[in-house]
């Protein structure tokens, strides 16, 4: 993961997250009792409701300050700090779910990701993951590349956004046979009169690290006023998301 959590600004203003993540619950197919790994967990909302929906889950995720407040938050469920490209399950699981993750993890790290994942799962486990896609907040990076580029700056995108063809077979050279696929719109709406601003703020971090503050302010102020005509609607802020969400199983130990 490249990116360092402010845990309760997120849940406070993030909330869309993980509620757009009940969609991609609908995806699991293992029956209640089945055991989750809820895997980039976050706060451990989702994990909650996995675990209402009778699945016996855990989760983990690698910021330890977004592991704390699920600890505090659901302190009758299981939590663990770990890296998704680097863990290992002493016992295997029948579904991985993921929302909002992958797209963290740089290209290069995906097959370890993806390995990971295979080997944690029982012979005809399932993936269900949900991630940003192929052109997922193309808008926004553009905005802030002319920024960075007007300012003699160059802008390091720092997210992975595969489509579905590039990724289906990353899955699949690990045993992970693709059920289901599909690449989506989804404008998402955010919080507050700065809530692109804010949303800049707490995503885009790494392009701005150790920027003078006064620059890294004007950059992202000039990229709002320059994505006003798009994405601000009937005076609310949309992030124009692309999600790309999966089903895999797994058909090779």
């Amino acid at each position: 993961m490249n990116i360092d959590w402010e845990a309760k600004e997120y849940a406070a203003k993030f909330n869309f997250v993980p509620q757009y993540g009940k969609g991609v619950m609908e995806l699991i197919t293992a029956p209640a009792g089945s055991c989750v790994l809820d895997l980039g967990c976050g706060n451990g909302t989702l994990t909650r409701q996995l675990a209402d929906e009778g699945f016996k889950v855990r989760g983990m995720d690698a910021s330890p300050e977004l592991i704390n407040l699920a600890r505090t938050t659901y302190p009758d469920l299981d939590f663990d700090e770990g890296d998704a490209t680097d863990f290992h399950l002493q016992n295997k699981v029948d579904v991985i779910f993921s929302n909002a993750v992958f797209h963290w993890i740089d290209r290069d790290k995906q097959p370890l990701l993806i390995h990971c994942i295979a080997d944690s799962l029982v012979e005809n486990g399932e993936l269900v993951c949900e991630f940003g896609g192929y052109g997922n907040n193309a808008r926004i990076h553009y905005a802030l590349q002319t920024e960075f580029a007007k300012n003699g700056l160059s802008y390091r995108m720092p997210f992975y956004f595969p489509t579905i063809g590039e990724y289906a077979p990353l899955l699949e050279q690990e045993g992970l046979q693709v059920r289901f696929a599909t690449l989506f719109d989804r404008m998402t709406e955010l919080k507050g009169e700065d809530g692109l601003a804010d949303w800049i703020k707490m995503f885009v971090k790494t392009p701005f690290t150790g920027m003078d503050s006064s620059l890294k302010d004007h950059i992202i102020h000039k990229t709002v006023q320059s994505l006003k005509q798009t994405l601000y609607q009937e005076g609310k802020w949309y992030a124009d998301y692309v999600r790309l969400r999966i089903r895999a199983v797994k058909t090779r130990c």
